[in-house]
């Protein structure tokens, strides 16, 4: 039995090495961008509910862009706080912003997919660029950083949304962990030619993309997903491509209590069920091997089995992690993060446990 383990556990370190080095490997060891800008008319698509801070705070740092034509569709998605208000000043004082304003429609209650359409239609240009209105980009360059990826054939840009960071919060680095992680992998396999998720914070397509796949009128009844599951349906190989220079990032406050962070997760992990099988069934095993590297060399180690191949094999999968992962994090931004890499992939890992077994009993809410 204990050798059947160990086989089992050296097979799980292979498909470790395998997703750290070959598959995360197509982005972490990928050559730092030096992107060709762009000139084409964009329009920057802002969707808020209830937002009435952020918009204040950060609608207008996306005005001080440095880019030659670019308009701001800001959608009001029926807040019941001052965001209106806010917008309509906006609309006023800049001939470049353009407000949407979405009142309650029953057959689409709190949908924000609803929302974002009629702000898609209504923007004026073919080229949207699409973020959160409780975020804000790095730079002042980050309309041309992130336009300059398109081409005739790129058509879908896949950017990065991080966090803010907190002195001293390791709950904080929990969290921009996961997001690294997560960025590492999307950012791959849109590399290799399978994309299958983006993040609504930093995300940009052309808009005949969204009309040929009927826009999000597939997933409409799902509350969540208009970021994730419209990549999924409408990105390919021939289409897509990622934008990670500095200066193309986006920022946002981070949750601060654990509660707030893990109903979060709990939406990520609902709406990845509805991905193509493909990218369901890569995501779970690249997850169960997570958790199975865990278990295995404790079970093997309690029974003193094989001891020194056991640790060797610990240390071989933490090597090839840790340098796929630390060179990602150096294009992101993010290193302080992996000097806690084995305790925070403990706690992430135990998170996503939890997380499954949660949403197994009920479902997480959505869109405020």
């Amino acid at each position: 039995m204990l050798l059947i383990l160990l086989c089992l556990f050296i097979s799980v370190v292979v498909v470790q090495f395998l997703y750290y080095i070959v598959f995360f490997g197509k982005f972490s060891f990928a050559k730092p961008q030096t992107p060709s800008p762009k000139r084409v008319p964009i329009s920057v698509i802002v969707c808020a509910k209830n937002e009435e801070e952020n918009v204040k705070n950060f609608v207008p740092l996306l005005l001080q862009q440095n880019y030659p034509d670019f308009e701001i569709v800001l959608i009001d998605d029926a807040s019941r706080d001052e965001t209106l208000e806010i917008f309509e000043q906006y609309e006023k004082q800049y001939p470049n912003v353009k407000l949407v304003k979405v009142e309650n429609n029953e057959a689409f209650w709190g949908n924000k997919k609803f929302a974002l359409t009629l702000g898609i239609k209504a923007a004026k240009n073919e080229y949207l660029l699409f973020t959160d209105a409780d975020c804000y980009p790095k730079s002042n360059e980050w309309i041309k950083e992130m336009s300059a990826q398109f081409t005739q054939q790129k058509t879908i840009i896949l950017g990065y949304g991080a966090y803010e960071k907190i002195k001293g919060s390791f709950f904080n680095k929990i969290i921009r962990f996961e997001t690294l992680l997560t960025a590492t992998q999307y950012f791959a396999w849109a590399k290799a030619g399978k994309p299958y998720m983006g993040v609504g914070r930093n995300m940009a397509y052309k808009r005949e993309e969204f009309f040929r796949v009927r826009g999000f009128m597939d997933h409409m009844k799902i509350r969540s997903g208009d970021d994730d599951l419209f990549i999924n349906q409408a990105a390919n190989a021939a289409n897509t491509t990622i934008c990670y220079s500095p200066d193309s990032f986006t920022f946002s406050k981070p949750k601060t209590t654990f509660g707030d962070w893990f109903r979060q997760k709990r939406r990520h992990v609902a709406t990845a069920k509805y991905y193509k099988s493909f990218d369901r069934t890569q995501l779970a095993v690249f997850y169960l091997s997570q958790l199975t590297f865990f278990i295995l060399p404790i079970i093997l180690l309690a029974f003193q089995y094989q001891w020194i191949i056991v640790v060797s094999l610990i240390g071989f999968r933490y090597l090839a992690a840790w340098i796929s992962l630390g060179f990602a994090a150096g294009k992101l931004k993010e290193k302080d993060v992996m000097y806690w890499f084995p305790f925070i992939e403990i706690v992430i890992i135990l998170t996503q446990f939890n997380v499954f077994i949660t949403n197994i009993f009920s479902k997480p809410v959505q869109w405020k």
